[in-house]
């Protein structure tokens, strides 16, 4: 395996920001994955692990360490997992194009990841983030993740239990105590589906795209509506159109006990305004947790679609996505966030926590 030194990363993102990294490889393989830890230790080099670049925002001072791109590819043809039964596993590797597998998997009749179409990066992102949209998350189907352990130095196998998912994390990506951010590497991830499956139509611009629809709709039609969606929004990569030049959702939709709902909702209700909500995936009964919606907070909040008149700005389809006008830095698109959730906190008293990943801040 080749170790280059002083590569850009910008290019390497979906966001286009960002220095250089000290030293880059590109993992093709487990053993390339070892041997470049295995350089990293000797070096005394810290390691970042990157993906398909979406969700990240690397510093303009760029990384100091080594940056360790997983290209590991492969799906393991499907195998019902009983006789006659319609589970499905899926075993898939790191490196594969997340799009590209959820096509995969619509392509066979396998039912659960048809409304996580559309967003980019690889594979081995999505236990890290739980990734999750339009009624769906990765949480649902992951059955097991195959991962380098660089404290033990070994491959394991952890199974879903074992990955602690919550809304947008997992031990992936949690610091702290007990948990084991940077301990592992992600080589491959499996998921069961279900073969012949009916597709999810939770979303409400989903239903309401269906609701004259004689026949329930096929995976393929949930899939291209919700990659149309995600178009109109700016959140589907495509050459040529800026919104798109961005990290994606740049802010988690918070959750609040229904005691802080109500004390917002009656906030909201004094202005005239009605805040969009919905139960937390894990709410049990009317009294659970409540999701809101982060967009219309940043909406309500002076930061509307299209703002900002610098290199960096708000995309004109999605309040939600910072976006880089064509020669943006790191620096404005974090200036930009900070300015926003400063506007959030001073007129809903809420601070709203970031989604991607910071690297070399």
């Amino acid at each position: 395996m080749t170790i280059q030194e002083n590569v850009g990363l910008a290019p390497l993102t979906t966001l286009r920001v960002g220095g250089a990294a000290r030293y880059f490889a590109e993992a093709r393989g487990e053993e390339d994955v070892a041997e470049a830890i295995a350089f990293a230790k000797i070096r005394r080099a810290a390691v970042f692990v990157l993906g398909g670049g979406s969700n990240l925002v690397v510093a303009d001072a760029g990384w100091p360490g080594l940056v360790l791109k997983i290209g590991i590819g492969g799906i393991v043809s499907p195998k019902p997992q009983s006789a006659g039964g319609n589970a499905v596993l899926f075993s898939v590797g790191a490196g594969v194009n997340w799009d590209d597998f959820v096509a995969y998997a619509v392509s066979q009749n396998c039912a659960g990841i048809e409304c996580l179409s559309g967003i980019p990066g690889s594979v081995g992102g999505t236990p890290v983030q739980n990734v999750g949209a339009y009624g769906q998350e990765v949480a649902e189907t992951i059955e097991s993740v195959r991962a380098l352990d660089t404290k033990a130095d070994r491959v394991v196998t952890l199974p879903r239990p074992a990955c602690g998912f919550r809304y947008r994390s997992s031990i992936f990506n949690r610091a702290g105590s007990g948990e084991e951010r940077g301990r592992y590497i992600i080589l491959q991830v499996s998921y069961r589906l279900k073969r012949g499956g009916a597709a999810c139509v939770k979303y409400a611009d989903l239903q309401k795209q269906f609701a004259e629809a004689k026949e329930k709709p096929s995976l393929g039609e949930v899939r291209e509506s919700v990659r149309a969606i995600r178009r109109q929004k700016g959140m589907l990569i495509e050459a040529g159109d800026a919104d798109s030049r961005s990290a994606g959702s740049f802010f988690k939709n918070p959750v609040l006990s229904e005691a802080e709902f109500r004390g917002l909702a009656a906030r909201a209700e004094a202005q005239g305004l009605e805040i969009p909500s919905y139960p937390a995936l894990d709410a049990q009964g009317s009294d659970g947790p409540r999701k809101i919606s982060a967009a219309w907070l940043v909406e309500h909040s002076g930061f509307g679609k299209g703002f900002g008149e610098g290199e960096a700005g708000i995309s004109s389809k999605h309040a939600l996505a910072l976006i880089n006008r064509g020669h943006a830095r790191a620096r404005d698109i974090m200036e930009l966030k900070d300015a926003i959730q400063r506007g959030v906190e001073s007129a809903w008293g809420i601070v709203l926590e970031p989604e991607p990943v910071f690297v070399g801040f």
